[in-house]
């Protein structure tokens, strides 16, 4: 038992040092990375995408955001699931309330039965776009933008080799559920992965035009459960890039429980499966991060029950070491981004001992959470995303089963959870 406990020492440290290589490469790119961002003259005309289904909990702060950019020649093009949707009485009411008219608002004419409802409206919206859009932006519901936002999304593509530019999510602990702060801990190490792998996220996601209808995204889109992970790949094929934005950090502060983060996992492990241009890397990853830590604690019970005093000690000493080091390294991960989030007026996460306290709980959680969903979701074939249930073969046969309006039941009893 010592030599296999002396194994996983060498395993923890080992993979808590390349933890904090990669970490580090990423915070040094957020820090020394500048945008030049174009002049008024020099911006394309643009079109903004937002699928609706259900009201997401801050939607109104969404719109309102959208419709105040820093930006001279733009559109906003809401796609809403139907006309019975709560979303869309809100979109319309706010609105109203600004008095804008660079807005359009269109419900989901066509209902595909073989992608999901949001590749439907991405592909009803941007057919009907015509040639003076030279970008097309896609941004989420919950996701609140800075005036600046659409500007240094797009300013990027000036690069001939950067077929599209992308910020990253970034969800800020501030309620009651341990769901909340088990899906902080496991972005943080998403985040520093998808600028790794050069893996767009389809919350803030611009994309030239032209890149979108010569490239086939749209074919693929037409038979495909979600829109961004496939990207790199199809882009890399036609030698064009994926420039990530860090000043594109966006915050979210929408809640989650526990049973919510699990359903959303189970989800985005079956996506990264059937798209993740990188999947065997992710099980790697997996088996690292949740496999070692957790075999190193049965161990050490283990060990304490066989009165095997110094090889309790030394799995002690090992996953004492790995799980202090990685709140060592949330902790800067979170300082380093936190005048990120400051500069787009948005309050970055109030540390103090209590909450430091709670994501050192918060680590072995979400190793045990996410190692539970991954191996849930290894048997998935059905998913039901937003009250829609889908029945998925492989990437590209993907079945809607039935269609339906949302419903208002679908809707959390917490405005503040999360769909």
């Amino acid at each position: 038992m010592r030599e296999l406990a002396a194994f996983l020492f060498r395993s923890l440290l080992g993979w808590l040092g390349i933890q904090v290589f990669i970490s580090l490469l990423f915070l040094l790119y957020v820090r020394l990375s500048q945008t030049k961002n174009l002049p008024d003259e020099q911006l394309p005309k643009a079109a903004v995408i937002l699928c609706l289904r259900g009201a997401d909990p801050f939607l109104p702060n969404c719109i309102e955001a959208l419709l105040q950019q820093n930006y001279p020649n733009y559109d906003l093009k809401l796609i809403i699931d139907s006309q019975e949707d709560p979303a869309w009485q809100i979109a319309h009411d706010t609105v109203n309330q600004l008095g804008v008219t660079n807005v359009e608002i269109n419900h989901l004419r066509i209902i595909r039965h073989n992608c999901s409802l949001k590749c439907s409206s991405l592909i009803q919206a941007i057919s009907e776009l015509d040639d003076s859009y030279q970008v097309v932006a896609l941004v989420d519901a919950d996701t609140i933008v800075h005036s600046n936002w659409l500007r240094e999304l797009v300013s990027p593509l000036d690069n001939p080799k950067i077929g599209a530019t992308t910020g990253h999510r970034w969800y800020v602990p501030t309620g009651k559920y341990w769901g909340s702060l088990v899906r902080y801990t496991g972005n943080i190490a998403s985040v520093v992965q998808m600028y790794l792998f050069g893996i767009p996220w389809g919350g803030t996601l611009a994309v030239k035009t032209e890149v979108l209808r010569h490239t086939g995204i749209l074919e693929q889109w037409a038979q495909a459960f979600g829109e961004d992970l496939m990207m790199h790949n199809i882009l890399k094929k036609h030698g064009l890039k994926v420039r990530f934005v860090p000043s594109l950090i966006m915050v979210n502060r929408e809640e989650c429980d526990l049973l919510g983060i699990l359903d959303y996992l189970q989800r985005l492990i079956l996506y990264s499966r059937l798209y993740h241009p990188r999947w065997l890397a992710i099980v790697s990853e997996a088996v690292s991060s949740i496999l070692f830590p957790t075999f190193t604690i049965v161990l050490f019970f283990l060990s304490l029950g066989d009165a095997q005093w110094e090889v309790a000690d030394l799995l002690f000493k090992s996953y004492s070491i790995y799980t202090l080091g990685l709140l060592s390294l949330m902790l800067l991960v979170e300082m380093v981004l936190q005048p990120v989030i400051r500069h787009q007026g948005q309050p970055g996460t109030k540390l103090s001992l209590p909450l430091i306290g709670r994501m050192l709980l918060a680590i072995p959680l979400t190793q045990w959470v996410y190692g539970l969903a991954m191996l849930s979701s290894i048997w998935i074939s059905t998913v039901k995303w937003r009250g829609i249930m889908y029945r998925i073969r492989s990437p590209w046969n993907v079945r809607l089963v039935e269609y339906h309006p949302y419903d208002f039941l679908d809707q959390p009893v917490d405005s503040k959870i999360s769909l």
